[in-house]
């Protein structure tokens, strides 16, 4: 069961990777739009995500299906997102700049869509799937390990089929074969769950206004939300910055391969150890350990432009390290207090709680490459329709510190709310057994 379900990461890691690296020099280098204009294309279909998710969430708690109210979902909405995605870079060669910008928000926004009604079910389902504190970790690990496997392939392998083929042609084939692993995941997870349990809590009763204030007065939920809706905005800039790092400060196209797998190789090593660090010192604890490494190696960045490749390799390789925790704990924290919820109230509401968790996670990771490309602007940055621009030392100096620093920042400040969230083990047992005595 937990290859079965942390298979579906394929589909959530090619699509929360690939328009972060690509899609923002698709449209300043390729398209030539200007990049606060690329930045808002970029943001506004996450920025409908944010709304629409905890209505999939409601919609999928009160999905009555023989295969479960989560499962119809992963295959309905999977590949209506595996379509819209290979149609974003598929525009064709039109002689208006408007009309071009136009086709990629529309299918954005269409693969947004679908990948509301796929993540929030998907997210939902380790609170039902299991009632153990310990058991959702490694649940967890599995995930956070394909998940980080996906990245690395999609991340790395993008750009070099961009590369390859070149021009518009090199997105439009890169487009297609992204899409093709999307379906693969989508697939993989929707069988490999057929045998899964499901829970027995109904739905929550109420308005969808009415579940959401609970929701909202859930305050370890809150810091814990407030707390990854941050660092999902350092990496989403970070994300962003890759092709930009590469290509106008370490003057290498490969370097953005070399750069994922960098950030991704350790990740796929350490997130074992990331989960038995949470088994012997507790889920928050770890948390609060990843994110100071993550910090530490976005720090790192900052000496890129000066002291080469081989610094920035290192730096991207240690925020890796820290990214593997800060995927394994928050992502086993979230079920904790859904199942609490549940077991204490008797009403189901996982998918509010995941329509709430990942519409703050799409606003982050949303607004980091809009954060970048404001800090590129700022820098006085330079778009075009064929790449190869040499960038003034302020686009330079941008590109660096978007990179770099400001990710550092947002990741130490996000501690501030983790340091507030109390639920452990012995927490989490308890309301457990409250129930089972009630």
């Amino acid at each position: 069961m937990r290859i079965g379900y942390g298979s579906g990461s394929v589909a959530t890691g090619a699509f929360g990777t690939v328009p972060g690296l690509m899609l923002l020099p698709y449209l300043t280098d390729s398209l030539g739009i200007a990049a606060i204009w690329a930045g808002v294309i970029v943001f506004l279909p996450k920025a409908w995500d944010v709304v629409l998710n905890p209505v999939a969430g409601r919609i999928s708690d009160r999905t009555t299906d023989p295969r479960g109210p989560r499962r119809p979902w992963l295959l309905r909405a999977g590949i209506g997102l595996a379509v819209a995605f290979a149609l974003i870079f598929a525009g064709p060669d039109a002689g208006s700049r408007v009309a071009q910008a136009a086709w990629v928000l529309v299918f954005f926004l269409a693969a947004a869509t679908a990948y509301a009604f796929f993540q929030v079910p998907y997210v939902a389902m380790p609170a039902e799937l299991t009632a153990s504190y310990d058991e959702r970790t490694r649940l967890m690990t599995w995930r956070v390990a394909i998940l980080a496997f996906t990245i690395m392939l999609a991340g790395a392998t993008a750009p070099v089929i961009r590369n390859q083929v070149g021009g518009r042609d090199g997105y439009r084939a890169m487009g297609v074969v992204m899409a093709v692993v999307i379906l693969v995941g989508v697939v993989a997870v929707y069988r490999g769950t057929r045998d899964a349990p499901v829970g027995t809590v109904e739905p929550g009763t109420g308005s969808l206004r009415e579940q959401l204030r609970i929701v909202a007065g859930a305050q370890d939920f809150r810091w814990l939300l407030t707390t990854y809706v941050l660092q999902a905005l350092a990496t989403g800039a970070m994300l962003a910055g890759v092709d930009y790092l590469a290509t106008d400060v370490l003057e290498s196209e490969a370097a953005s391969t070399i750069l994922f797998v960098c950030f991704v190789g350790p990740a796929l090593l350490l997130t074992p150890v990331w989960a038995r660090v949470g088994e012997r010192v507790g889920k928050k604890r770890g948390y609060q350990v990843a994110s100071l490494v993550l910090a530490a190696g976005a720090t790192l960045a900052v000496l890129s432009a000066v002291a080469g490749s081989a610094v920035a390799f290192v730096a991207t390789a240690l925020v890796g390290v820290g990214y593997a925790g800060c995927q394994v704990f928050p992502l086993a924290m979230l079920p904790d207090a859904a199942a609490v919820d549940a077991r204490r109230t008797g009403s189901n509401r996982a998918g509010v709680y995941t329509g709430v968790w990942t519409a703050g996670e799409t606003l982050g990771l949303a607004l980091g490459p809009g954060v970048y490309a404001v800090v590129l602007a700022l820098g006085g940055y330079v778009s075009s329709t064929s790449g190869g621009v040499d960038q003034p030392g302020s686009a330079v100096v941008a590109i660096v510190l978007g990179f770099s620093l400001l990710p550092a920042a947002l990741t130490l400040l996000s501690l501030r709310w983790l340091r507030r969230y109390s639920l452990d083990a012995q927490t989490v047992d308890s309301a457990f057994e409250d129930t089972a005595r009630g």
